[in-house]
């Protein structure tokens, strides 16, 4: 018998078996083995031997993160709200074995489950909390899922929900709703400017009843800037109450009359009165009436009293103020 002739096809059946029972798994794969129908373990990554000849399987798993995508879910809110709700969860296998032997297809079974606690979840909140608190709705989403597929091996990380489509009269609504509230705001700030403008108003009006000269500075400088501003004589109905304290003290008369006439130069004594009778100090009121700038006198007498700058033009009072 010859025996040699055997040996050379034997080796090649031996050498066929056992390269047919080597495997090579990727880093980011695992083999479920089954021996004779009967779950051994999960192998990987690298190379894997297989026992030949069909007694022992293997089905590969890949454990990267997969992306699912969920379609369009048709919802109502809690409160009475349709709505289109799409989203996409992402989940890995985390364990090779139970995710081949727990459940027949798990990457079928995550997306049913996730369409479904995906409608209840959105069912269960208000239209509000749908587009203002999206990130726990995700969250609420995502630990349902979870929950139910950690006995198939399968993590879920995250959810997203991606849109919200609402009926077109909704979005009609919500846009007059978001007017009428920029409206509201408006109006408010509005109110409050007027409040505070107000009391502005009731400060200075307070300073000037505890300082009357104030009031008597305040027309002397509306005089020096009508002056100012026109080429042409303006007559004036002034009540001779208000320039007496500066007549007395300009020209030495107690209670002193009124004159009939009043130039450039009697307002400038009116002037330099009413600032020496405040206290300014005197080489200032005599610069500024050598310079023919009214204008400055009045500045320092407001600021003597505490109003401020007047906004006074810093021109000569060149026309003379006549009283009718």
């Amino acid at each position: 018998m010859d025996f040699g002739g055997l040996l050379i096809p034997a080796a090649v059946v031996g050498l066929g078996a056992l390269l047919s029972s080597l495997r090579v798994l990727w880093e980011y794969e695992r083999g479920v083995v089954f021996r004779l129908g009967k779950l051994t373990r999960a192998k990987g990554p690298g190379l894997v031997f297989l026992v030949p000849f069909g007694l022992e399987r293997m089905r590969k798993m890949d454990l990267r993160i997969v992306a699912l995508d969920i379609p369009p879910q048709d919802t109502i809110t809690k409160d009475n709200v349709s709505c289109t709700v799409n989203a996409v969860v992402y989940f890995r296998v985390v364990d090779p074995s139970k995710a081949v032997v727990e459940v027949e297809d798990y990457y079928f079974a995550t997306s049913q489950l996730a369409q479904t606690t995906l409608r209840s979840v959105v069912g269960q909140s208000e239209l509000d909390e749908l587009l203002a608190e999206r990130e726990r709705i995700n969250e609420n989403v995502r630990q349902i899922i979870d929950q139910e597929t950690d006995p198939w091996g399968i993590e879920v990380t995250s959810v997203e929900i991606k849109d919200i489509d609402l009926p077109k009269e909704m979005k009609r609504a919500m846009a007059k709703q978001a007017e009428a509230e920029r409206e509201r705001r408006g109006k408010v700030i509005a109110a409050e400017g007027e409040f505070q403008a107000s009391r502005k108003l009731a400060l200075a009006a307070k300073v000037i009843s505890e300082h009357p000269v104030a009031l008597q500075l305040r027309f002397l400088q509306t005089v020096v800037e009508v002056a100012a501003e026109n080429n042409s004589t303006t007559l004036f109905p002034i009540p001779v109450d208000l320039f007496a304290p500066f007549i007395e003290k300009a020209t030495g008369v107690k209670g002193g009359g009124f004159p009939d006439r009043i130039t450039s130069d009697d307002a400038k004594s009116l002037l330099s009165a009413s600032a020496e009778e405040l206290g300014l100090p005197e080489g200032d009121v005599q610069k500024a009436l050598e310079s023919g700038d009214a204008a400055k006198i009045l500045d320092q007498a407001k600021k003597a009293l505490g109003l401020g700058d007047g906004g006074a033009k810093p021109e000569a009072v060149t026309e003379d103020i006549a009283e009718d």
